[in-house]
């Protein structure tokens, strides 16, 4: 069964956290598909993970793309199967359709009241089909 992580207290800026957690997850050595069903938002963080950090080389590309089975990051927008099925990282308001499909499910949930509400319905909707929840306050800290 997929474990389920909620990073709760996320600043506003996920695009920066999400950057963050894909750096911390391959550093673990772990694969990651990052799914947002905006395609600006990925589109922002496609250039975001070039140019995070001078010393980190966070190899990535769309779960289209042909180099995909290759590429230790993925994004996607689309409820598609990925070559990869470690962790997914969702920076919808909705869960994604397929998280199902992976050993580890990441929600981020940032303060804005919008999305702290979004949060709480992926939270009951995991829940009740009795899924384990995990919760990390993320406030004060950093990925």
């Amino acid at each position: 069964m997929t474990r389920i992580d909620f990073h709760f207290n996320v600043v506003p800026d996920r695009i920066s956290y999400a950057c963050r957690l894909a750096r911390k997850v391959r550093s673990a050595g772990s694969q990651l598909v990052i799914h947002s069903s905006d395609q600006q938002l990925l589109s922002r963080l496609d250039q975001a993970l070039w140019t995070f950090s001078p010393l980190d080389f966070l190899p990535h590309c769309q779960a289209s793309d042909t180099l995909a089975a290759e590429t230790p990051i993925l994004l996607t927008n689309a409820s598609c199967d990925t070559p990869h099925h470690e962790v997914l990282v969702n920076l919808d308001a909705e869960q994604p359709e397929f998280f199902s499909r992976f050993e580890r499910l990441i929600e981020i949930v940032t303060t804005e009241e919008e999305d702290v509400l979004a949060g709480r319905q992926r939270w009951k909707f995991y829940k009740d089909r009795g899924y384990q929840l995990n919760k990390f306050d993320i406030a004060g800290a950093s990925a």
